[in-house]
């Protein structure tokens, strides 16, 4: 668990902030003690007067007091103000209830206003004793009454008085960053826990190493690199590449992201950004992560109308910071990002981001490591085969991968089993990649026709050209937008893309409109998808490949300016619009080559392709195996 510096003292343990506990003020400046006394002394009156009140003596009328005192059965009263207590000589039967009656030996009456005047003889002739009492006496309720304005008010001082404090407060504290540091031995995680990206590690554990003992490297006149930028697609753990250092250096770690030294007001970032370099001195060595480093490091007067005056000031200030007038050797910046191409060149110069290291999307073996820790704590099958599943998911991330198998987890508990097996793990995977299956479409037995036969051509296709990737698995089975798929498995991770590996991809994409127009006769808009997947590779190996007889070894692809509006506006063209028309013929050309391969290879494969077809309507899904059986079958 994460932990602010505040909140943990010199040997980790959780310090309680003052005002924490039972007195702690509340939202409003007030203590709930005070609340809880005030409380306190509401109910213990209303029990008081619960347990005294029903023992108080019953109030009779001044004309039946009157009646009892000339007869002589009253034996003294007390007279306070206009109201008379006294006691009877022989007690008198009340009638309480309809059915009830109670006899009492003391009562209550009021003396009239308009009477009364004969009253002091008739006691006297009567022998009552007679005591008069103040007319003001000491009560509970009335001390409660007198003091409970008083309360208010200064419960009504505390309030206002207390949120004016709390803004005062925000306002005075807005300067400061909101930064979390870290202890080593409070983040779990280390390199350990991070699989692949060797030369990643190495790069950061050389920065660790220096802080730790920076004499070695001073005996040869090196410095550590000042800024270490991690550079990335999504998902690929750039942060986590972080945590792992935060858990293996033994030096304050600072982490903040860039939107945090953003506001409203003008200054406020730059001011943030001088109260975390000055907090990272203080207990320097020691490291900075900004994490998503191009919310406040993008291009200074980029984009349509000019810059942000906010975000740049914070830039600027970052950059003095980082590498100024006055030297800063003691204070390692790292931060992260995933378009470093937006980042302004001053802040990318040696000096200050030093080293920019490449997070790349993990190579096959890397995808089986990362499957292997990811799988620790979740029962597999024997059958499941890490390898294999990691061959069928080129370009997942990290992030992607335990995602699937967190995927696959819930699919084997929605199930009911008490281990996740192959299955599970495969329906994970589709689920990701295609989306979830659409139970409740109806398909009527003519689009089911179709279908098949477009993803048969596919398989058909790929199964026949040389250079294509092996088929996996072939359904029509709807998920998400897509009717159905063609799901090859590449035998190694790609770096490069020879010409004859890009044609026959052309023709497997195009395999399923030529299966169309073969099987059906007709056009439909299930080949969307292909068709455009197609004329991009088709573009990119005119324009930035070379690979197109008629413009030979030239690059005719757009230089992009990088402005924040979208990368249409930003392209530029460069060259004319005669070569334009020829580049759109030259794609043309080729797509239309890709068509009729593909056309050849399923006119020769008729047969395969209707046995392909006619199994994927009756199962709805087929394997590699069973596509190349029916297809060698004759």
């Amino acid at each position: 668990m994460h932990m602010n510096e505040e909140s943990t003292d010199d040997k980790g343990k959780r310090r309680v902030p003052p005002g924490m506990g039972m007195g702690r003020p509340l939202g409003c400046g007030v203590s709930p003690i005070f609340i809880y006394v005030i409380i306190g002394a509401f109910v213990l009156y209303w029990v008081f007067n619960l347990i005294i009140g029903g023992k108080q003596p019953p109030q009779v009328s001044y004309s039946s007091f009157l009646e009892q005192l000339r007869q002589g059965n009253v034996a003294e009263i007390t007279v306070q103000g206009n109201r008379v207590r006294g006691r009877y000589l022989k007690p008198v039967t009340i009638q309480v209830k309809e059915d009830k009656t109670r006899e009492h030996e003391y009562f209550v009456t009021h003396i009239p206003s308009f009477g009364g005047d004969g009253l002091q003889p008739l006691l006297e002739e009567q022998g009552v004793e007679v005591h008069v009492r103040p007319e003001r006496q000491f009560s509970f309720w009335n001390i409660i009454l007198s003091v409970l304005p008083f309360v208010f008010l200064i419960w009504l001082f505390f309030t206002f008085f207390g949120r004016r404090k709390s803004q005062m407060q925000n306002i005075f504290s807005m300067g400061r960053s909101k930064v979390k540091q870290y202890r080593g031995h409070r983040e779990e995680i280390t390199f350990d826990d991070i699989a692949g990206s060797k030369g990643v590690k190495t790069e950061l554990k050389e920065v660790i190493e220096y802080l730790k003992d920076p004499s070695w490297y001073h005996r040869l006149g090196g410095r550590a690199p000042r800024g270490v930028l991690l550079v990335g697609p999504p998902g690929t753990g750039k942060t986590l590449l972080a945590r792992a250092v935060a858990g293996e250096a033994d030096v304050p770690f600072f982490h903040i992201t860039g939107s945090d030294f953003m506001e409203m007001f003008v200054g406020v970032g730059a001011s943030r950004v001088r109260d975390l370099f000055e907090k990272a001195k203080k207990q320097s060595p020691s490291i900075i992560f900004i994490d998503e480093l191009d919310s406040i490091g993008r291009h200074r007067g980029a984009g349509l109308g000019g810059g942000h005056d906010e975000r740049e000031q914070t830039l600027n200030q970052l950059l003095s910071e980082m590498d100024g007038f006055e030297p800063n050797e003691s204070v390692i910046v790292m931060a992260a990002t995933n378009r470093p191409d937006i980042l302004d060149p001053a802040l990318l110069r040696p000096g200050r981001f030093d080293r920019r290291v490449s997070v790349d999307l993990p190579s096959l073996k890397d995808r089986v490591e990362v499957l292997k820790i990811h799988s620790r704590k979740k029962p597999l099958t024997k059958k499941v085969d890490l390898e294999e599943i990691a061959r069928s998911v080129p370009g997942f991330s990290g992030a992607d991968l335990e995602n699937m198998l967190n995927e696959a987890a819930l699919l084997a508990a929605r199930k009911r089993k008490e281990v996740i097996d192959k299955e599970d793990l495969e329906e994970a995977r589709d689920k990701i990649i295609m989306g979830i299956e659409r139970e409740n479409l109806a398909l009527k037995e003519e689009e089911k026709k179709i279908i098949a036969y477009h993803e048969a051509g596919h398989a058909v296709v790929a199964s026949v050209v040389p250079h294509a990737d092996p088929v996996h698995k072939v359904t029509i089975i709807p998920r998400g937008s897509s009717m159905g798929s063609t799901h090859q498995l590449p035998e190694g991770d790609r770096y490069i893309y020879p010409k004859e590996y890009l044609l026959d991809r052309l023709a497997v994409m195009l395999g399923g409109r030529a299966a169309e127009k073969l099987a059906v006769n007709s056009l439909t808009s299930g080949a969307e998808n292909d068709l455009k997947e197609a004329t991009r590779v088709a573009r990119k190996m005119v324009l930035d490949w070379g690979m197109s007889e008629r413009f030979g070894e030239v690059a005719l692809g757009g230089r992009r300016e990088h402005v924040f509006l979208g990368e249409e506006i930003a392209e530029r063209r460069e060259y004319s619009d005669e070569t334009a028309r020829l580049v759109d013929e030259e794609i043309k050309c080729i797509l239309d080559e890709a068509l009729r391969r593909a056309s050849d290879i399923l006119r020769s494969h008729r047969e395969g392709l209707r046995r392909v077809a006619e199994s994927l309507i009756e199962k709805e899904e087929m394997t590699g195996e069973e596509v190349k059986t029916l297809i060698e079958r004759g």
